[in-house]
């Protein structure tokens, strides 16, 4: 059983002019696919494997055999991270979040802008490549959190709601160097509806089912 590179749920160029057409082709069918080909190679030798979904694996990344646990954890990674970062964009999306998620933030974190500017600034700090993520470990509780490489939150006991890719292979095609400029235009493609399905999902205890717990 094999992991498979899911489709992006809109066209390359549908998110100009946040993220362009050539950036998502390189960073869905190159990046990504390198992260699916990878993992697969890696779980072939251990194929008991097969048989969890990448979450679940990542979950217990030290019950992974330690031949292959760097691999996983950075593929493994790459395949659950992205496969939830092509989801939670969308075109003509942002604005203000609604629903639950809005109300967390707010309660959380005081206003939205404040909760942006802090998120912001955590990936403009990401030292290096890196994710930077809105997380939860149960209940009420809802912080920012960043992790290098391609590093899952779920690994260190964390569901991440969402998070966003500072990786340069996500925006240095447009923004060269200016990441806080891409973190800051990112915000226009954000899909609140799939942000508040993930949010609804942990709180109620259920499993998100990503592209990424999908076999072939």
């Amino acid at each position: 059983m094999a992991f498979e590179l899911p489709p992006l749920p809109y066209d390359y160029a549908a998110l100009e002019p946040t993220i362009d057409k050539q950036t998502m082709t390189l960073h869905h069918d190159m990046h990504h696919g390198a992260y699916v080909k990878n993992l697969n190679a890696a779980i072939e030798k251990h194929p008991e494997l097969g048989k969890k979904s990448a979450e679940e694996i990542l979950r217990d990344l030290n019950s992974v055999p330690e031949d292959i646990r760097a691999a996983v954890r950075n593929n493994g990674g790459g395949h659950v991270n992205h496969s939830m970062y092509w989801k939670i964009m969308k075109p003509k999306g942002g604005g203000d979040p609604t629903g639950p998620i809005a109300q967390a933030i707010t309660k959380t974190f005081g206003n939205f802008k404040d909760f942006q500017a802090k998120f912001n600034d955590a990936g403009a700090k990401q030292f290096g490549s890196g994710w930077v993520w809105l997380a939860s470990k149960g209940g009420d509780d809802l912080h920012i959190m960043s992790t290098p490489n391609q590093d899952s939150p779920l690994s260190q006991g964390h569901y991440p709601i969402f998070g966003n890719d500072v990786w340069e292979h996500a925006y240095y095609l447009k923004y060269n160097n200016r990441r806080p400029e891409y973190l800051a235009a990112w915000w226009n493609v954000v899909n609140w509806d799939e942000i508040n399905t993930r949010y609804e999902a942990f709180k109620s205890g259920k499993t998100v089912l990503e592209p990424a717990m999908s076999h072939r």
